[in-house]
């Protein structure tokens, strides 16, 4: 019996020739997810000139140092609106949040501070200098570097980018990932099931996974246990512009396991089949072209698990993500672990935090068949081939599960 592949093995190889997707400038509006390919340095300062953090008066430092004090108003500055000319001793402008600051003020007194009569202002208490005031470039400057490429751009670095002044973004393209069920036995939800049937579940999960990681799913459906029926959809993919094919289900040997068969028969270039994963052994990987194929298990929790650990990380790598590894983290048993065999294992568990930080409990019912365990799991607690024996509150690893 030929070794089974290791699974940071398996992962290097799906990555291997892998490879960020072109460049696109795409309106600033669509960017939200993607990724930068560039450096992005900020077209414009921002605030341009000097403003006022608040409503009040626009003043010289130098005339309220002491209060009370009465000054002239001599005209007004709003948002939009700003005086065009000169403060000079003894004098004020009215001024609103966001306006510009007059010439020759240099300090704002808030309204409540002062009491107003036509023409004439008087300052309650002393401001002092710069008081209210937001300078000129206390964001960011022309020329500074805010947003690097490799980021994956938030509803944040949204914002920020239109206030550098940018239109469009220079990002790669969503990936394209083509998403195939397989089996004579799946029926869709809401399907009244006859003896034998089940209803199909896999690919939801993966494809909210891929929109959630900012690809472009695209879903073909099911097929049946039939090989012209499969090449039929593998084709679909490719025309379709897939970049990668998640096929669920005959990925083994038996005589309705089709897909290995319809691939090979498409020229296949297989990478490799069979991991030393639980759940998750009969996974595969190849190439059609410049499309790259993962061949995920039937049951559930498997094609889950190893979306999870291999899909995630060849869509971040098709983006251009600096971040394209798992966030794994330290955590110690929350029970008793029997000695593991030669397959890493991937177990559901929930966290609790204790004196000793996190504790991952496994849940009891691990079959990769049980969905209703993986939706209460917060993590997938890894177990290493060969691992003696530990007691709770020993330290362990896992991968959390997104909320």
């Amino acid at each position: 019996m030929a070794e089974l592949l290791a699974v940071a093995e398996a992962l290097r190889r799906v990555l291997a020739e892998a490879k960020a997707l072109p460049v696109t400038d795409t309106a600033i509006n669509d960017a939200h997810g993607l990724v930068l390919a560039k450096d992005l340095v900020a077209l414009r300062t921002q605030p341009p000139l000097s403003n006022s953090a608040m409503d009040g008066y626009a003043v010289r430092a130098a005339d309220v140092a002491h209060a009370p004090v009465t000054l002239d108003v001599i005209g007004e500055s709003a948002a939009g609106h700003p005086f065009n000319g000169t403060i000079g001793p003894g004098q004020v402008t009215r001024i609103f949040t966001g306006a510009v600051m007059p010439a020759g003020s240099d300090t704002v007194v808030i309204q409540e501070h002062t009491t107003r009569d036509g023409t004439k202002v008087t300052v309650q208490k002393p401001t002092a200098k710069t008081r209210n005031v937001r300078n000129a470039g206390i964001d960011f400057s022309e020329g500074e570097l805010l947003l690097a490429k490799g980021r994956r751009l938030t509803d944040r670095d949204l914002m920020l980018a239109a206030a550098m002044n940018y239109p469009k973004l220079p990002v790669h393209r969503r990936p394209k990932i083509a998403v195939l069920g397989t089996g004579d036995e799946l029926v869709p939800p809401g399907s009244s099931t006859k003896p034998g049937q089940i209803v199909y579940s896999n690919g939801f999960a993966l494809m909210a996974l891929a929109r959630s990681e900012g690809a472009e799913p695209i879903d073909l459906g099911v097929v049946g246990d039939n090989v012209d029926d499969t090449v039929a959809a593998i084709r679909k993919a490719r025309d379709v512009g897939a970049d990668v094919l998640v096929t669920m289900g005959g990925a083994s040997v038996g005589d309705h396991d089709l897909v290995q068969k319809a691939l090979a028969a498409e020229g296949l270039t297989l990478s490799f089949w069979k991991i030393a994963l639980r759940p998750g052994r009969p996974t595969m990987h190849g190439k059609l072209g410049d499309m790259q194929v993962l061949g995920l298990p039937g049951n559930p929790v498997s094609s889950y698990v190893c979306a999870v650990l291999f899909l995630v990380p060849l869509i971040r790598t098709l983006m251009g993500r600096a971040d394209v590894e798992l966030n794994f983290e330290n955590a110690v048993l929350g029970k008793d672990m029997p000695e593991n065999d030669e397959r890493q294992d991937y177990l559901r568990a929930t966290l609790t935090a204790g004196p000793e930080g996190l504790a991952a409990t496994p849940l009891p019912h691990q079959d990769s068949s049980l969905m209703a365990p993986l939706a209460k799991a917060d993590c997938l607690l890894i177990r290493a081939p060969h691992a003696p024996a530990a007691p709770a509150g020993s330290p362990c690893v896992i991968l959390k599960l997104a909320l």
